[in-house]
């Protein structure tokens, strides 16, 4: 199944320069945040595909004004064309009482308290999240671009095929936008676009 994931940067090629036959095949279109709902909207109007997402942590006003048509999937395992995406938003932060960040306890306690979800559909083949896995594509001592080690537990559990993710891109330098982490996960940094192939699952 192809996929458009798109992430923190309004690519030109997607908006201003859009041409249908470059996403020619996309089944669905991925938002790993901090993306202006109207050109989430511009994108499932002009691909003619549903999109699925998750918020990133300059996306507060996603929370009452989110891209129409689109599906949240913060927190839970959501089954598209025989595929299991898991999302998880946000970054990592400790101000108090601010939208779509996180200290590591409280991602981690996210995660726990998906897995009711996790149960019913044996595991995800795919995680969504805005923020990266620590120390893969993170930016350490930066704080709020590192990344989550509970992360790193959840993908060694459950070995899903892809993890995609945006937050770091090259405002902060050169940076390096795919890894294959330890549990055999392929993980790519989705800011601006990319266009993915994934396998259907056997």
């Amino acid at each position: 199944m192809k996929v458009l994931a798109v992430s923190d940067v309004e690519d030109k090629l997607m908006y201003d320069f859009f041409k249908k036959e470059r996403v020619e095949g996309v089944e669905l279109i991925i938002s790993c945040g901090d993306l202006r709902a109207d050109y989430l909207d511009f994108l499932m109007t002009m691909v003619n595909r549903p999109m699925i997402y998750v918020r990133g942590n300059h996306d507060d006003r996603l929370n009452s004004e989110p891209p129409l048509g689109a599906t949240c999937i913060e927190g839970k395992v959501y089954t598209f064309n025989g595929i299991r995406f898991y999302g998880l938003g946000g970054c990592i932060g400790s101000q108090p009482n601010a939208l779509n960040r996180y200290t590591e306890h409280q991602m981690k306690n996210r995660i726990i308290r998906s897995y009711p979800s996790f149960t019913l559909h044996k595991g995800f083949d795919v995680l969504v999240t805005h923020a990266p896995a620590a120390g893969y594509g993170d930016v350490p001592g930066s704080f709020t671009h590192e990344g989550f080690q509970c992360f790193n537990k959840l993908l060694n559990k459950f070995q899903p095929e892809y993890m995609f993710h945006g937050h770091v891109h090259n405002n902060y330098g050169r940076v390096q936008t795919e890894f294959v982490h330890e549990s055999g996960t392929k993980i790519i940094n989705c800011c601006g676009y990319k266009i993915i192939d994934i396998p259907d699952r056997k």
